[in-house]
């Protein structure tokens, strides 16, 4: 069994694929999904293809890009918050970056824009990997830092 890292209750996490880098997230045990803020998604279809296109965090973050992604891979998921209430999402699959390591693992696209957190990791990716220390935050980008 391989050693797993020790991740606070937040952290910054890293999109290669995006070009986003440092973002703020919040590690949620109580979540079995990934979740990043997007806003303008859509289903499109290019070349007669059918898609999902999104742009990622909002134009006030230091880090929007104005960009608008679009991907194939993608599906749909029937999100149940803590609320109560479902809600159907799309998800991708994208990698991230936590202690200098790249994960592959699925997201899915949402308005997060009254959380405080624009990114949430959830259960999927912290499983056999992490265990978390509520008590402790940015372990990754210190560790990082220094």
């Amino acid at each position: 069994m391989r050693e797993k890292k020790v991740i606070g209750k937040r952290d910054k996490v890293s999109f290669p694929e995006f070009s986003l880098k440092d973002i703020d997230c919040k590690i949620d045990t109580g979540a079995a999904t990934s979740a990043i803020h997007c806003h303008q998604i859509k289903l499109t279809k290019r070349k007669g293809v059918l898609g999902v296109s999104f742009r990622l965090l909002d134009p006030e973050h230091p880090a929007y890009n104005d960009v608008t992604y679009w991907t194939s891979d993608f599906r749909e998921k029937i999100i149940k918050s803590s609320f109560g209430e479902v809600e159907k999402r799309y998800m991708i699959r994208t990698k991230v970056v936590l202690f200098g390591k790249r994960y592959m693992t699925s997201f899915t696209l949402t308005d997060r824009k009254a959380m405080r957190f624009p990114v949430l990791i959830g259960r999927r990716l912290l499983k056999n990997r992490f265990l978390v220390d509520v008590s402790s935050e940015y372990l990754s980008f210190k560790a990082r830092k220094s």
